[in-house]
């Protein structure tokens, strides 16, 4: 029988998970179908076991769910605990297992695509919500030389400091602290594009041979990398790259093999 798995979240039509699914599935030629999961916001419990019930083998998770696709897992993988929002569920009789697959496909979308080597740089992540806090871990285990943590409302950058400390060398503040320092790898964690807003860096931010990386993509949401290339980042890099590496991580836990990830960037830069 044909495999079942989903993306759920509300709203949904706009994902492109089904495509990349879709694509994933044909190049190593899986048989499987994906669909969209459209679940009430007060439904998403009841909607995820009745996709169980007919058969699902697992479920991608995104907005509003993720923290309660956390509370429903049995299992959790350990980046999907630090994370503490969950984005992938696998299920196997009883079981359902929650994974988080943000980080690693931004690590991968950095150090595989981009060719740029996170061992031993100073990383600047602005945002402190849960984009920021999902790519924590991966981004600490490729072992930076620093990673500063900058937000509006200090606390809650100072509270991931705390939490990730144990994992490496992990600052939290504002953006005023940042003033007279300079980092290699920029990442933008926060909503700020989304609005068409601008987060509050200094100007002289960029270290030579910067990379900036905006999780968000589009072209409609270029203006801070636009930004950082005009003040002197040698690279710019959006999000589109992470979400197809980060599904690729879910379907290398849901068949255990690994897509190929560039033709299907490729396909979806073309429309």
């Amino acid at each position: 029988m044909t495999d079942l798995y989903a993306v759920i979240g509300n709203p949904i039509a706009q994902s492109k998970s089904p495509r990349i699914h879709a694509e994933f599935a044909r190049q190593l030629r899986q048989d499987l179908s994906y669909e969209a999961i459209l679940a009430p916001r007060d439904g998403f419990a009841a909607a995820v076991a009745a996709f169980r019930a007919a058969g699902g083998r697992g479920l991608n998770v995104t907005v509003p769910f993720k923290l309660q696709a956390f509370a429903l897992a049995t299992g959790r993988t350990e980046r999907a605990e630090q994370a503490g929002a969950v984005n992938t569920l696998k299920f196997d009789g009883p079981t359902i297992l929650g994974d988080n697959t943000d980080g690693a496909g931004l690590v991968w979308d950095i150090e595989d695509r981009l060719g740029f080597a996170i061992r031993g740089r100073r990383v600047l992540l602005m945002g402190a919500g849960g984009a920021a806090r999902g790519v924590l871990l991966p981004l600490l285990r490729q072992r930076p030389d620093s990673i500063t943590v900058a937000n509006r409302t200090v606390e809650k950058a100072l509270a991931l400091q705390r939490q990730f400390a144990p994992y490496g060398n992990v600052r939290g503040g504002d953006y005023e602290q940042l003033r007279n320092r300079k980092f290699d790898l920029v990442i933008n964690a926060t909503s700020a594009s989304l609005a068409g807003e601008l987060v509050p860096l200094p100007p002289d931010v960029f270290a030579p041979q910067a990379l900036v990386y905006d999780m968000v993509y589009g072209r409609q949401f270029m203006r801070f990398l636009d930004l950082a290339r005009e003040r002197g980042a040698a690279l710019v890099a959006d999000g589109l790259g992470m979400l197809v590496a980060q599904a690729a991580e879910s379907f290398l836990l849901w068949r255990g093999v690994r897509p190929n990830v560039e033709p299907v960037i490729t396909m979806l830069r073309a429309g």
